[in-house]
């Protein structure tokens, strides 16, 4: 085997320009995948976490069926306090969870004694939804989150333009609760909250205490419980620990909750498998190019060896070390190349790490983005170059061991 090795080896450097330009264009390959794969990760990472820390949290759990009507925030789909009990006794024992929210959703009316239009408010507990949400301050201006008190209201930016309200101004909520009971409140204005995506451009946040007296809530209700995990990956895991919930069921029977991931909550999670699926596509490119290199490298070295490869024929050497031969070349070729291919994008990374790419989102400005190379992705893009320059290997390797050698000799 070192034999069959020094000579594929000294056959490569004998065509040193040829295997140079093949070595350079799979290196070129690989850096692209890898550089590609970090900062795609980098944006994912930073995305998700934009999502999920400001808004959504990892997980959330309802009253069966809130969330096919989520679009009205229906109060007759509020979890009751023996529910909430039940929950929060599983919450505080699993592993998994770091922190956890409560709130209460309703729709209502807002003025500011000119004109109205409609809203949708969150009651929440302004120290839980900080903690569990730990970017939700940084959509806020005029007031931090955690001192959002009773009577004050965080307006949607959508909301306070069109109807030009500022802080410290006094509006009018008015909602009617469940038994069809209107009441209105006046609140003042505290600061805007910035939206993320979707429905929640006219989102507004109370104290939850106001909303209960807003609805003349006698018990505790809740609409959803929003949950911040220890460590996102394990959000599987989070999600299998929690199913024993979904066996609850009420008085007539029913499964009595529902819990969904953030991945089912946002529309991101669209772009995230968008992604996924770019990640792939550049694999596949990358794939063709290592395909397309080894095989025109080692058809072009079939041909131009054709005597060579009749002598050592003559001479006894078998078929099967033969294509030993052709088959280590082009492994040769794809390990070099996925060795500083590798090498390579690990600098590189490291270096746009130190000098910094960024952007803006929303109202946050110089946001850089930090992308890693993990140990397991380089492993494996390397394997799929390996196992490539194999397979492109395998055609003229079987052509060069059927060559007759009287034919081959007799070749100009």
């Amino acid at each position: 085997m070192k034999n069959i090795i020094k000579i594929s080896f000294r056959n490569l450097l004998r065509n040193s320009r040829r295997t140079l330009l093949t070595s350079i264009l799979i290196t070129i390959g690989v850096m692209f995948v890898l550089i590609y794969s970090a900062l795609s990760g980098s944006f994912k990472s930073y995305m998700i976490s934009q999502v999920t820390d400001s808004m959504l949290g990892h997980i959330q759990i309802h009253k069966k069926g809130y969330m096919a009507s989520v679009d009205n925030l229906p109060l007759d789909k509020n979890l009751n306090q023996k529910q909430l009990e039940k929950i929060t006794e599983m919450l505080d024992s699993n592993p998994y969870i770091e922190s956890y929210t409560y709130r209460l959703k309703l729709s209502s009316m807002f003025s500011n004694y000119v004109s109205s239009t409609g809203i949708r408010l969150n009651g929440i507990d302004p120290q839980k939804e900080s903690t569990t949400l730990p970017l939700f301050s940084l959509r806020i201006t005029g007031v931090k989150a955690s001192e959002l008190t009773e009577g004050s209201i965080l307006v949607p930016e959508l909301i306070a333009k069109g109807m030009e309200v500022k802080k410290d101004d006094t509006v009018v909520l008015v909602a009617t609760n469940q038994k069809g009971s209107v009441n209105g409140m006046n609140f003042k204005v505290a600061g805007t909250i910035e939206p993320i995506s979707g429905p929640g451009g006219r989102d507004g946040y109370i104290h939850i205490d106001d909303v209960k007296k807003l609805l003349r809530l006698k018990n505790v209700e809740v609409s959803e419980i929003v949950i911040r995990l220890k460590d996102v990956s394990k959000l599987k895991d989070a999600m299998k620990s929690l199913k024993p919930l979904e066996e609850f069921r009420n008085q007539k029977e029913k499964p009595a909750f529902e819990i969904h991931s953030w991945e089912k909550l946002s529309p991101f999670y669209n772009i995230v498998k968008m992604l996924d699926i770019m990640d792939i596509s550049i694999k596949i490119i990358l794939i063709s190019i290592v395909l397309i290199s080894i095989l025109n490298v080692m058809v072009m070295s079939v041909y131009e060896r054709v005597k060579e490869i009749g002598t050592i024929a003559a001479m006894g050497t078998t078929p099967s070390t033969i294509t030993k031969m052709f088959l280590t070349e082009g492994l040769m070729l794809g390990v070099f190349g996925a060795f500083v291919g590798s090498v390579l994008s690990a600098i590189i990374v490291k270096i746009i790490n130190v000098v910094g790419i960024s952007f803006a989102f929303g109202r946050q400005d110089s946001l850089v983005l930090n992308p890693t190379l993990s140990l397991q992705e380089m492993l494996s893009v390397a394997v799929i170059v390996i196992i490539i320059s194999l397979i492109a290997s395998i055609s003229p390797a079987r052509k060069a061991s059927k060559l007759n050698p009287v034919d081959a000799l007799r070749q100009n």
